[in-house]
């Protein structure tokens, strides 16, 4: 098989924390010998996070360099994946699903309220680098339209108002509890059960065994 030569690049002094290191080696032991190239996304990722959001041209070197991968090759999937970001972002990424569940639901509204909210554009970040504002694809809540993925966290069954007041919240300081925002459990039916809306009754227990017993007799 031939192999590319490459040139390693320079990751400055960019380096994983011990903790990250642990952590790191213990994803690539996941593989087979000679495929360690396999664990670049979690890779990616956790460098992202020791990093403060985004991947700089150092912290990309370094993974290559970690998983003796040609740089060219870790650039083509952190510029491929939506989640990675190749420019700093503010403390609260706030990303609208847009696709065509969110959107029949309102979602254009959820841009414009944070547009109006923030004072800022989709791709930038507030001057104070407290929120980020992106668009993006389908993010798998379709049941909970319209939602927003910010940081690790998902907020459904959106309003314009709703929203506005998690990002007052988040400025703040505050804790939100993610999830859906109208108190609904998790994808369950907006208006509530329809159906299983009366359980049967559960037997009473027997401590005797004397049911248990008389029905084996029965058979």
């Amino acid at each position: 098989m031939k192999v590319t030569s490459y040139h390693k690049g320079d990751a400055g002094d960019f380096a994983f924390t011990a903790e990250n290191e642990a952590v790191a080696r213990a994803v690539v032991a996941r593989y087979p010998e000679g495929r360690q190239a396999s664990a670049v996304l979690p890779l990616l990722d956790l460098v992202q996070r020791q990093n403060g959001g985004s991947l700089s041209r150092e912290a990309l070197n370094y993974v290559a360099n970690y998983l003796e991968m040609a740089p060219i090759r870790v650039y083509e999937v952190a510029s491929f994946y939506s989640m990675l970001h190749l420019r700093p972002v503010g403390t609260h990424l706030v990303q609208i699903c847009r696709t065509t569940p969110c959107w029949l639901r309102g979602a254009a509204a959820l841009t414009d309220a944070c547009k109006a909210k923030l004072g800022i554009g989709l791709g930038e970040t507030t001057p104070d680098g407290k929120f980020s504002l992106v668009e993006v694809e389908c993010l798998g809540a379709c049941a909970n339209a319209p939602m927003v993925q910010i940081n690790d966290h998902y907020y459904e069954d959106l309003t314009p108002e709703r929203l506005g007041d998690i990002l007052d919240d988040l400025a703040a300081g505050k804790e939100v509890a993610p999830g859906p925002q109208t108190g609904r459990l998790t994808s369950a039916p907006a208006e509530g059960a329809t159906t299983l809306k009366k359980l049967p009754e559960k037997k009473p227990a027997d401590p005797t065994g004397a049911l248990t017993s008389a029905a084996g007799e029965g058979a």
